[in-house]
């Protein structure tokens, strides 16, 4: 019989081995995001052509590490984390198969080190995307391979908890609307580790010197994966929007039944977002191209613009049932603005819906993508959707993880405070900065944008100059928030005060 503690804030009870297996993901992740971000940094001080820090070898290295840590390894660990939080905490459920989960994750991390290890050792200086025919060694090919199918085991290990938890009537009616938006990042995760199997396994077979593989069919379904992999991002954070909510000043879901219907649409048309990375390619046909950026995509954006409403004013709804009715906006001048997880969230709802959402359905225009794509103004969108809207909300939930699950306290908390503002202003900073740059035509991914020892000249604006230097400094700004972040979380759960826990 699984002896389950119980959260003495939530009143949630809590199974140990989801306890451990969410401790042990949320740290990986961790690690992921500090060796991303200090990537990161040194990317920015090359791309800063003031600075130009790294030679061209480096650059490109640290830009695959920062990819691939950053895209897949924090992101990914940390929705393993989700999921066993949505599937068994937040059901009172215990983990229908605990080996199971830790032998996935044992996969996942061995999958991560493989790679990690290729990246910086030289061996696979292929960038986030791998395109064929860029060839790295087999073992990172192996890797990836390996990390997916961990991850698949755990998305099937969530849904079994489902079951397991419906069987022993671990709560009462439908499951709570953060457990069927973390379902949707599941079901989606199917789709996209699908199409990684799809193209990684040939992949790595052509890699050993066995078959081939035609560049433009590996663009279309790693894109599949590339892509439909944010979109588990997408669903986990909104999931994600809606717990905060509930737990920084008891929000309100106006209607469920309608935020559960923009989660379907999620699964049915989200991934079809994927094809604006392939509108420049000659090898599909316009008919092709339309079909997948035209209005059966923009129902997904319809999705987020249902969540986008739904979320504030459940926060606003909550807020009013709290006594704060004095004018028309008092519930918002005295939320709790000092709280990192509401401050977190409400950046994270406007960087992702304002920045991103408005950069990403022009990149679904087929015109303005081909003026656009091998652009600045590509990173400049993503940037503020799974930067500034993903990971704000995955670090306003952590403040409240750390004492549910870790059972410590926030330490540093007034440095706790203020980092979703640092965080949230670098990153708005620089996601701006980086889209404007790109509107210039400032190529993304390139060394030296002056492009030495080229046989042609090409001379940007002399405004470019300013741009990324803001760029840069809005980076930095970032950084520094980021950099608090894995401070107080690290020292929290290493070092932070125990809290009192009710066993069950």
């Amino acid at each position: 019989m699984t002896l389950f503690r119980t959260c003495p804030t939530t009143g949630l009870k809590v199974d140990p081995q989801a306890d451990a297996l969410i401790k042990a993901n949320a740290v990986v992740a961790t690690v992921a995001l500090l060796i991303g971000g200090v990537s990161a940094i040194l990317v920015l001080l090359t791309r800063w052509q003031a600075v130009h820090l790294l030679p061209a070898d480096w650059f490109y290295r640290l830009l695959t590490i920062h990819g691939m840590n950053m895209l897949i390894f924090f992101i990914l660990f940390f929705e393993m984390a989700v999921l066993y939080f949505a599937g068994a905490v937040l059901l009172n459920s215990r983990v229908a198969a605990p080996k199971v989960g830790w032998t996935a994750f044992a996969l996942m991390v061995l999958g991560a080190g493989m790679i990690e290890w290729t990246m910086f050792t030289g061996q696979a200086d292929v960038l986030f995307t791998s395109y064929v025919p860029l060839k790295a060694t087999p073992w990172y090919y192996l890797g990836v391979i390996l990390f997916a199918v961990g991850a698949l085991v755990v998305t099937i290990l969530f849904f079994a908890t489902l079951v397991v938890a419906k069987r022993e009537r671990t709560y009462q009616g439908s499951v709570p609307l953060v457990t069927f938006g973390a379902a949707t990042a599941a079901i989606i995760a199917v789709i996209t580790l699908g199409h990684g199997a799809a193209i990684y396994i040939p992949t790595f077979l052509w890699s050993l010197g066995i078959g081939n593989v035609d560049a433009e069919v590996y663009r279309m379904v790693w894109w599949g994966l590339g892509h439909s992999s944010q979109q588990i991002n997408v669903a986990a954070m909104v999931s994600i929007w809606y717990l905060l909510g509930a737990l920084t000043i008891g929000s309100v879901v106006i209607n469920e039944k309608i935020s559960r219907t923009a989660f379907v649409l999620y699964v049915l048309f989200i991934s079809m977002a994927s094809a604006h990375h392939l509108l420049v390619d000659p090898g599909f046909s316009p008919s092709w191209k339309v079909w997948n950026t035209s209005y059966a995509m923009y129902l997904a954006v319809l999705a987020s613009m249902i969540h986008g409403f739904t979320v504030p004013a459940g926060i606003e709804l909550g807020q009013r049932l709290r006594g704060y009715t004095k004018g028309m906006f008092d519930w918002l001048r005295r939320a709790p603005w000092s709280d990192p997880g509401f401050s977190s969230l409400i950046f994270s709802i406007i960087i992702f819906g304002f920045v991103g959402g408005i950069t990403g359905v022009t990149f679904g225009t087929e015109q303005i993508n081909i003026i656009a794509h091998n652009t600045l103004r590509v990173p400049g969108h993503f940037h503020a959707t799974v930067v500034a809207g993903t990971a704000l909300a995955f670090m306003g939930v952590t403040y409240y993880v750390i004492p549910l699950i870790f059972r410590k306290k926030v330490a540093f908390y007034p440095l706790a405070k203020i980092q979703p503002y640092v965080f949230a202003i670098g990153m708005l900073i620089f996601s701006v900065a980086m889209t404007f740059a790109g509107t210039f035509g400032v190529p993304r991914r390139h060394w030296d944008i002056t492009f030495q020892q080229a046989p042609f000249d090409l001379q940007f604006s002399a405004s470019v100059d300013l741009v990324i230097a803001v760029m840069g400094v809005g980076g930095l700004i970032a950084a520094v928030g980021g950099g608090i972040y894995i401070l107080v979380t690290v020292w929290s759960v290493f070092f932070g005060q125990p809290v009192e826990e009710v066993k069950a």
